[in-house]
C-alpha cells in the first residue's frame, strides 16, 4: 500500500508531505516559542510557482519581531537551512524572511491590517498555528 493509500486497519490516512510544508511548521512553532501571535501558514502551491507557503506571524512590538526574526533564522540554520535574503530589519514593522519555497512574514499589527495578505490571497487554504495547550507535568504549581 502505497503512503497516500487509506490504512483501513488503523483508520488512518497517510499522505506525502513536502519538505516546505515541513519547514513551514517549523517556523510557525518557532515563532510561538518567542510569543509571535495570529500565526498562520498559507498554502499557495495550487495558486502561484513563486514559493509554497506564506507564514504569517503577528509581532507586537519591534522587540519582538527582532527576537522571532533572529530565534527563526538562527534555529533553522541550526538545522541546514539558511535564507536566501532578509528584508525589513531597518524598522521591524514588516520584516520578510525568504527561504524560496516559504516566505515568512512577521508583521506589526497595524502592517498586517493594512497589507492584509490573507485576504490577497483568500484561495489559499490557511492553517492557523496554536501553541500546544500545558500539560499537567508542564504547568508550574501554585506557590
Amino acid at each position: 500500500m502505497s503512503r497516500s493509500e487509506h490504512d483501513a486497519s488503523s483508520g488512518i490516512e497517510a499522505r506525502e508531505v513536502a519538505i516546505s510544508e515541513l519547514l513551514a511548521r517549523r517556523v510557525a512553532e518557532l515563532s510561538l516559542e518567542k510569543k509571535g501571535e495570529n500565526v498562520k501558514i498559507l498554502d499557495l502551491r495550487s495558486l502561484t510557482s513563486v514559493t509554497d507557503f506564506f507564514v504569517i506571524i503577528t509581532a507586537d512590538s519591534e522587540r519582538k519581531a527582532k527576537a522571532v526574526t533572529d530565534f527563526i533564522v538562527d534555529e533553522i540554520k541550526e538545522e541546514g537551512e539558511r535564507p536566501m535574503h532578509i528584508e525589513g530589519l531597518d524598522s521591524l514593522h514588516w520584516v520578510l524572511i525568504d527561504y524560496v519555497d516559504v516566505v515568512v512574514h512577521i508583521f506589526q499589527p497595524d502592517e498586517r491590517k493594512f497589507y492584509d495578505l490573507e485576504s490577497l490571497w483568500s484561495d489559499a487554504p490557511v492553517t492557523v498555528v496554536t501553541a500546544p495547550e500545558p500539560t499537567e507535568e508542564q504547568e508550574t504549581p501554585e506557590s
